[in-house]
């Protein structure tokens, strides 16, 4: 006579099999939000000189609206070449020369991973990997049986967990 597996036993397998699947998920996630936090900061990037053709004559909104460059101004005049704070414009030529700090090409690639939206075929991993992560936190409620000392405890951290993170959103 075979007895019916326990669903503690299917969360428990399907918990450790899903980890170690998703072990390397969890690193690019985690080192990529960490590099995230500092994404206002100049860490880790490097100097990229761009140089490129625009139309000659542009003003200034035209010309920071093809750059891409947010708060674009003109810094100084001097005959056909527009400063700017990190490059120059010649406004006989159209040519453009500027450059830009940016993370590393491995660096960026994850970054990007992380900051996926729907425009982009990488949103669902971010779906299947967020889901997998409530799945995990779910799921480690049944690694323990409800009557043990261990189960208690994991609730005193579980709520720990939630205050520290309700207080970190709402205090400033």
């Amino acid at each position: 006579m075979t007895r019916k597996k326990s669903t503690q036993f299917y969360m428990r397998i399907i918990h450790r099999y899903l980890g170690f699947f998703l072990a390397g998920i969890m690193t690019v996630y985690a080192l990529s939000g960490i590099i995230l936090v500092f994404r206002n900061t100049d860490a880790l990037k490097v100097d990229n000189q761009i140089e490129k053709k625009l139309q000659p004559s542009l003003e200034a909104a035209e010309i920071g609206k093809e750059l891409k460059i947010k708060n674009f101004k003109i810094t100084n005049t001097e005959n056909e070449i527009l400063q700017f704070s990190n490059g120059s414009y010649n406004s006989k030529t159209g040519v453009v020369t500027y450059t830009v700090k940016e993370l590393p090409f491995l660096l960026n690639k994850m970054t990007q991973l992380h900051k996926a939206s729907t425009k982009s075929p990488l949103y669902w991993l971010n779906i299947f990997f967020g889901l997998s992560l409530l799945f995990f936190a779910i799921s480690s409620f049944w690694m323990f049986l409800p009557k043990t000392k261990t189960f208690r405890k994991g609730l005193y951290f579980t709520l720990g967990g939630i205050i520290l993170t309700l207080l970190l959103i709402f205090v400033k």
